[in-house]
C-alpha cells in the first residue's frame, strides 16, 4: 500500500478487516502514506490479536 494515500481512517478500516479475518499477510508497506500517529499506534497495539500475522510493518514518517 506504499504511496496509496492511506489515512488514519484507512488504517482503522484495514485493521478491522485483519482482526475479523485470519490472514497470511506477513509484510505491510505503509510508507509514503498519511496514517497519522494514532494510525500507526493502532498497528502496534494490535500485535497481540490472534489473527495478526504481520512480521514486518514498514512505515516512513512523512509528516
Amino acid at each position: 500500500l506504499s504511496g496509496c494515500q492511506v489515512t488514519e481512517e484507512g488504517c482503522s478500516y484495514a485493521l478491522s478487516v485483519l482482526r475479523s479475518n485470519p490472514s497470511h499477510l506477513k509484510v505491510l508497506d505503509l510508507s509514503y502514506n498519511h496514517p497519522g500517529k494514532s494510525g500507526t499506534n493502532h498497528w502496534e497495539y494490535t500485535s497481540d490479536h490472534p489473527n495478526y500475522t504481520l512480521e514486518k510493518l514498514k512505515y516512513v514518517d512523512q509528516e
